[in-house]
């Protein structure tokens, strides 16, 4: 990348992060926190409520339970009816829907800002007033073990990765699917959806985030209004994630109906949460970008367009976890090569990175990369307010976004180097080889 280029990308997010939006933080007596981004550019508003609480924090016997509870937070209160919560925001021009993973659940509105009133209302009255009926609940797991059946049972691709994932993570939550296993998630029952309710879903274990055209003197009041009043509860506790001793190598080999093979290798390294050397978040950030980072990448320059042993691949690091990370590599061979060939080949370039420095140039770019990828994040509401909810659920620096290039602009091609060497080890990799059954396309 030319240095010009690099130099306007980098005073493009030096602006951003020297105009950063105002953010504002309170916590209410029953410990609901609060967190207000002011964003004048459009007069919008998004609401989000976050709860530390997702399948990582379900037991074996009710994986899938998490998602299932997002579906029924959608099936009325003491108030409203099944689908009425749904039906209000529509009616008055806005947008909701809810997410779960393995670290929390959030559930967000969207509208123009005048209803910011009615979002808060409604947020507060199914966290006060969810009712969970028997006939309801058993309806919508029917919902859910189809939509287990369209995403993963009828995906070979998604399939593959599932069961790669239970050995590519062993001893944690997140070996196994959020949707949950089907065997048990068949077996769940109301009064587990409504323990799970009781426990997690508490003003003390969540966090309101609203961003867009407000001040936290307009936001303020109509919190207290429709919040305050909601009982603290009592969350059980979540204990906190280390970095975990290498499992060993494994290795998984499928034949599925896929219709090209795929190879999967996953080291576990830390995250952002879990490492004792916070530097090491950074140095794995940018070793993925070196890897992976454009046209100019490694992967894409020795082993597509050079050596042509893949027809695609790809390396990211996924480091904003509450427990560790992971770094991924996916390839997919051209005709006529093994997946033991792109092994050997993948292989060969984290050696290369463990025994030779990366160069200014492949550093620059990788910087120039990451950077505008955070600067185009952080353009929408949405993208803010998901900023915002990630980092208060994780317990991370709500700066972190401000800090971020001064952080990136510390790493080393040493350091690259150093976490190269230290986390990409065979004792901490998973290897998954996926190939069509007998009969498929090969």
């Amino acid at each position: 990348m030319k240095k010009w280029m690099l130099g306007s990308l980098l005073a493009l997010w030096a602006g951003v992060a020297g105009a950063a939006l105002p953010t504002h933080s309170f916590t209410l007596d029953n410990g609901l926190k609060v967190l207000v981004r002011e964003d004048h550019r459009a007069p919008v508003v998004t609401v989000m409520v976050w709860f530390k609480a997702g399948s990582i924090d379900e037991a074996p016997y009710e994986t899938g339970l998490a998602h299932v509870l997002e579906h029924m937070m959608f099936k009325g209160t003491e108030r409203l009816g099944p689908g009425d919560f749904s039906k209000l925001v529509a009616r008055y021009g806005g947008l909701s829907n809810a997410f779960t993973s393995y670290d929390y659940t959030g559930y967000y509105q969207q509208y123009e800002v005048s209803r910011l009133p009615l979002a808060l209302e409604l947020e507060a009255d199914r966290l006060a007033n969810l009712k969970i009926e028997d006939e309801e609940f058993h309806r919508e797991l029917q919902v859910v073990l189809e939509e287990r059946r369209m995403r993963t049972d009828d995906s070979p691709t998604a399939l593959a990765w599932e069961k790669f994932q239970a050995i590519a993570r062993p001893g944690t939550g997140y070996a196994h699917p959020v949707i949950g296993w089907r065997s048990l998630l068949a077996q769940l029952q109301p009064e587990q959806a409504r323990s799970w309710f009781q426990r997690f879903y508490v003003p003390g274990n969540a966090t309101l985030v609203i961003a867009g055209d407000v001040t936290r003197e307009q936001v303020e009041p109509l919190v207290e209004r429709f919040f305050a009043e909601l009982p603290a509860g009592h969350t059980p506790p979540r204990p906190r994630q280390t970095i975990n001793p290498p499992a060993g190598e494994r290795r998984l080999d499928l034949a599925l109906p896929v219709k090209v093979p795929t190879l999967f290798m996953m080291y576990n390294v830390p995250s952002l949460v879990t490492a004792e050397d916070k530097r090491d978040f950074y140095a794995l950030t940018m070793l993925a970008g070196v890897l992976d980072g454009g046209m100019s990448a490694r992967i894409e320059t020795d082993l597509v367009r050079g050596q042509k042993l893949v027809a695609g691949a790809g390396a990211s690091y996924s480091g904003i976890q509450r427990g560790n990370g992971t770094f991924t590599i996916q390839a997919a061979p051209n005709p006529g090569v093994t997946l033991d060939q792109v092994e050997a080949g993948l292989r060969e370039q984290i050696e290369k990175l463990q025994t030779t420095l990366p160069s200014e140039a492949e550093m620059a770019r990788v910087r120039a990369g990451v950077l505008a990828s955070q600067v185009y994040e952080k353009d929408s509401v949405m993208g803010q307010a998901m900023e915002l909810g990630t980092l208060s659920t994780l317990g991370l620096d709500l700066d972190l976004s401000e800090r971020f290039a001064e952080e990136l602009s510390k790493v080393t091609a040493e350091d690259v180097q150093r976490v190269a060497q230290e986390w990409l080890v065979p004792e901490r990799l998973a290897v998954g080889h996926v190939q069509p059954e007998q009969g498929e396309e090969k």
